[in-house]
């Protein structure tokens, strides 16, 4: 996979193409374990995956060309710092934007133009002040996102190959609730993710997904 995928030069490119070998991989949620993290030890399970760990291993994938730099970026994708633990894990999705600036972009304002919102939130603390993640101290973030409506008006046409999509959370204390990836296949554009309701990673047709979310958030590969 790596030595094909090595001949791709364009972001984008080497996502679709990666990300297209889990296509029909079960799903699997919270694949990751506190337990392993605790001791240090990095989970890697290709067999089975969550939405999250999907975007973990392509992007890990997308930047390797052998198994050590695969691992390598793994836990740098995966964790901040490069620290295997629960509380060093980029639990939100806005997280890459920080830890893994060198690697993604924000292009949720670039996608939706007029059509973005911005609003804070206090990610980690939910309405009735308890935590989503223990052992994480809240952060105020503010952040973009495209409300579904946008894409109907256009600006679907700005979507590339590769970029990552994370469904935007109208809850306290969470940025996003769910993440794939784009694809574009001529006129078509995919949203390639891990599905709980089909069991394995699928595409599905983007607009129509989306319509039914309050919006989207989108990060583009450097």
């Amino acid at each position: 996979m790596l030595a094909v995928s090595a001949k791709l030069s364009v972001p984008g490119d080497r996502i679709a193409f990666l990300s297209r070998r889990f296509l029909g991989v079960p799903y699997q949620a919270s694949t990751l374990t506190s337990s392993a993290e605790g001791s240090g030890q990095l989970v890697l399970a290709l067999e089975a995956v969550d939405c999250f760990t999907l975007l973990d291993y392509v992007e890990a994938l997308r930047r390797a060309t052998n198994f050590d730099e695969f691992t390598d970026n793994l836990i740098r994708t995966r964790y901040r710092h490069g620290i295997i633990s629960y509380t060093s894990r980029n639990h939100f999705f806005t997280d890459w934007l920080f830890y893994n600036a060198a690697h993604v972009f924000d292009a949720t304002g670039l996608v939706g133009g007029e059509a973005s919102l911005k609003v804070e939130k206090v990610l980690n603390r939910k309405q009735d002040g308890s935590f989503f993640v223990r052992g994480i101290s809240p952060v105020v973030r503010t952040m973009a996102y495209i409300p579904a409506a946008g894409f109907i008006d256009g600006a679907s046409e700005k979507l590339l190959t590769g970029d990552y999509a994370g469904i935007y959370s109208e809850l306290p204390g969470l940025d996003v609730s769910h993440v794939g990836i784009v694809v574009r296949d001529g006129a078509d554009i995919f949203f390639r993710h891990a599905s709980a309701r089909y069991g394995e990673v699928v595409d599905e047709d983007f607009t129509l997904y989306v319509s039914g979310t309050p919006g989207v958030v989108i990060l583009r590969p450097q």
